[in-house]
């Protein structure tokens, strides 16, 4: 196996002990899911995706059982095997997740879960094991002795998961989770990027509490990447007139600062020191030193100014909550 020699700095990830880059590496896209991305992949560059993840400077990939049932996993999986195993201090995450047929998801669906999980990326432990979207669930059902918490702090006290987190978008409920201190990390999605600064209070508490936060989707889907010339969708719906024409006033005033929007979108979450990672999705190989190219892009203090302004005069109502 080849290893970068260039390998980027890394963030401590809360109180787990473990240093992750700034950088993740998003494996939903990598799997193939076209109501979300737009685009199939082939398997053969999904796998070529996942292993240049592994090769390159960044040192984290992230994926779940739920994604494209379970093929990003294989895919990565089979990327893992061709690079002879997961690198040394690789940080790879992947998530629990309620049954996608039935919506059921207790504590044998997350003991299916974690172990289909494994066998997909042929592994016997992981770094990091999220519980995947529980508001999608009943709360006290999720908690319930026996039920996937419970299961998840198990899974961490038998080390086949170093370090637990709680993953989802709804930020209520997130915070829920958050507030019981049984876990190690919070990640969160579309509601801290440009556009949708709404997962503020969320990410003071669990820097507070200790938590690692990671911070996914900074595209919204991709619209905060290609613009909203190419894309009318934000976080996987169509997006209204006025969030349109806010993010087409971004466009133009990374233009006038001679910056892509992407990499406004990108840092927008990586100078922000309570973030550990930022995940990134690629489904092409050379989508990853890109997310690199465009993490490191020089960036005036000036276009941050005029980009608050605009994101001031958002409706919050526009935005998913």
């Amino acid at each position: 196996m080849r290893e970068s020699d260039h390998q980027a700095p890394t963030r401590p990830l809360g109180a787990t002990g473990l240093h992750i880059t700034p950088l993740t590496i998003g494996g939903a896209p990598l799997g193939s899911m076209p109501g979300n991305f737009g685009r199939d992949v082939p398997p053969e560059t999904g796998i070529a995706t996942a292993l240049a993840a592994l090769r390159g400077s960044v040192r984290a990939l992230d994926t779940s059982a739920a994604y494209s049932a379970g093929e990003s996993e294989r895919r990565i999986g089979a990327a893992i095997r061709q690079a002879g195993g997961l690198p040394e201090g690789y940080v790879l995450s992947t998530k629990i997740a309620r049954d996608l047929d039935s919506g059921t998801f207790d504590g044998a669906q997350a003991r299916r879960s974690i172990k289909e999980s494994l066998t997909r990326l042929g592994l016997d432990h992981v770094p990091l094991l999220y519980l995947h979207d529980p508001e999608k669930n009943d709360f006290d059902q999720i908690m319930e002795p026996g039920g996937p918490v419970d299961v998840l702090r198990d899974l961490r006290e038998r080390g086949i998961a170093r370090s637990i987190g709680v993953a989802g978008g709804e930020l209520a409920t997130i915070e829920r989770y958050v507030r019981t201190g049984f876990f190690d990390v919070v990640l969160t999605h579309n509601r801290w990027t440009l556009v949708n600064r709404s997962a503020e209070p969320l990410i003071d508490l669990a820097t507070s509490m200790g938590l690692g936060v990671v911070n996914a989707a900074v595209f919204g889907g991709g619209i905060l990447a290609a613009g909203a010339t190419a894309s009318h969708r934000y976080a996987y719906r169509e997006a209204p007139a006025e969030l349109l024409q806010a993010i087409k006033g971004m466009e133009e005033a990374c233009r006038d600062h001679q910056v892509p929007l992407a990499a406004a979108a990108i840092q927008f979450s990586t100078r922000d020191r309570r973030i550990a990672s930022t995940i990134i999705g690629a489904s092409r190989p050379e989508r990853v030193e890109q997310a690199v190219g465009l993490a490191s892009t020089a960036i005036p203090e000036a276009l941050w100014a005029d980009l608050d302004v605009i994101t001031a005069q958002i409706d919050p109502a526009t935005l998913p909550a």
